[in-house]
């Protein structure tokens, strides 16, 4: 069963509390704190895989859980790391996040962390120094990336067939490549994409078959609206229309406008036009049929007469979409060389994690303090700990966020809010 699209709950591993333990030895008096730190939780990572071709299998596996990272223990021992969950997918793999997409798997092996595990808390030993010689602060493991994630398999191909129900792209890729998709006198038949392996001359095509397109497809209707997706990472597309076609001039613009309707970025596609079943028509049909097409695909326009029975005109196909495919893939692998190249200028990676608001909440009266560096030591903070949360208001004062509290109208016993925690601005 092919299945493109999936929802998949992710929870990367929570990372390990930190210990509060001291040295307890005979004739060693006061031997000092020695609580070791927590292991860091699991990643879950996803790999693309050409051995797997559908999201079939996260349907039955809706959930994907990272390890947890073990507490630390005395004798200052850190905790275990949890192990990352490797995921396999299929190439063209799609992973949004809220809707943005937050990872493009589009080669073999490729691997991309898509949720983090969290750190582990520090022990007791690691806040020893010469004023605080006696700590009983622990951090709490932080928690893992948590989310449901939308997947969505676009199929890589060097060409893509469209055209209408029953148009013999199914019949052509059976011909060219060792595909055996399913083969009929009717419309529909093929109710899902297939993939095939064309040789010609001294090179090869991975071509695409999606079911067939009608007017009305990029809205929904048929079956074209669920698989139009596949055709959006062909470098070319194979427009095929049924020869005996009484009005092929309509024919071809209905589905190049069904494509524009989908992504305006279709129409720019390069195109072969190929003229099927054609066994059966004279020359001088054939050639009115073609010159039908190109006065509305452009003079230009490469249109073929071809017969995947008879094996007519099938080599010469191939042949214009190899040239089409090469010169598509030199000019994306130019665009990827630009790209690589092009610094960008703006904050460093230690000035966003540095940043940090102050928001007052005008409802509660709450001051609301946000930023990647603060916040995460706010999850690390055991609130039960009257040192864990003093620990945090130093922080806050080093980092200059207790002054800008204070311009903001914060006092003594007002509430603090940071990643979901609250606290009061001074010790209670």
């Amino acid at each position: 069963m092919f299945v493109d699209t999936a929802k998949v709950f992710i929870q990367a591993g929570k990372g390990g509390n930190g210990n509060v333990s001291f040295r307890r030895e005979i004739y060693v008096d006061k031997g000092g704190p020695d609580g070791g730190n927590g292991g860091r939780g699991g990643d879950v990572i996803f790999e693309s895989s050409e051995n797997v071709n559908t999201l079939i299998d996260f349907r039955f596996k809706p959930e994907l859980k990272a390890k947890p990272g073990q507490n630390g223990a005395d004798r200052k021992k850190q905790g275990r790391s949890g192990e990352d969950l490797i995921v396999k997918v299929p190439m063209g793999t799609l992973v949004r996040r809220d809707g943005k997409v937050i990872a493009d798997l589009t080669e073999d092996g490729q691997q991309v962390v898509i949720a983090k595990g969290g750190d582990g808390g520090f022990g007791n030993a690691h806040f020893k120094s010469s004023v605080r010689q006696t700590p009983r602060i622990a951090e709490l493991g932080e928690v893992g990336d948590t989310f449901e994630a939308e997947l969505e398999l676009k199929l890589l191909a060097d060409v893509g067939l469209v055209g209408f129900p029953n148009a013999g792209k199914s019949t052509f890729l059976s011909v060219v490549s060792n595909a055996r998709p399913e083969i009929a006198d009717y419309a529909f038949t093929t109710l899902s994409p297939n993939l095939g392996v064309a040789d010609i001359d001294d090179g090869s095509l991975l071509i695409a078959d999606i079911p067939g397109l009608i007017e009305g497809a990029s809205e929904g209707k048929g079956l074209g609206d669920a698989f139009l997706r596949h055709v959006e990472r062909t470098a070319v597309l194979l427009h095929m229309i049924d020869a005996y076609t009484d009005d092929i001039a309509t024919a071809y613009t209905t589905i190049r406008n069904e494509l524009s309707q989908y992504s305006a970025e279709l129409t720019t596609r390069p195109e072969v036009v190929a003229l099927t079943k054609s066994e059966g028509l004279d020359d001088e049909m054939i050639q009115m049929q073609v010159e039908a097409v190109q006065a509305v695909a452009g003079k230009g326009a490469e249109v073929f007469a071809v017969s995947s029975t008879a094996h007519k005109g099938v080599k010469e196909v191939l042949r214009a979409l190899r040239v089409k495919v090469v010169a598509a893939r030199n000019i994306e692998k130019e665009i990827d060389e630009v790209e690589s190249d092009t610094v960008v200028i703006g904050l460093s990676d230690k000035q966003v994690s540095d940043a940090w608001l102050v928001n007052k909440d005008e409802e509660t009266g709450h001051f609301v303090v946000t930023g990647e560096k603060v916040e995460k030591f706010a999850r690390r903070t055991n609130f039960d700990n009257y040192e864990g949360v003093n620990r945090l208001r130093d922080i806050l004062k080093k980092l200059g966020v207790m002054h800008e509290l204070s311009r903001a109208g914060a006092v003594g016993d007002s509430i603090i809010e940071i990643a979901g925690s609250e606290f009061t601005l001074l010790e209670q």
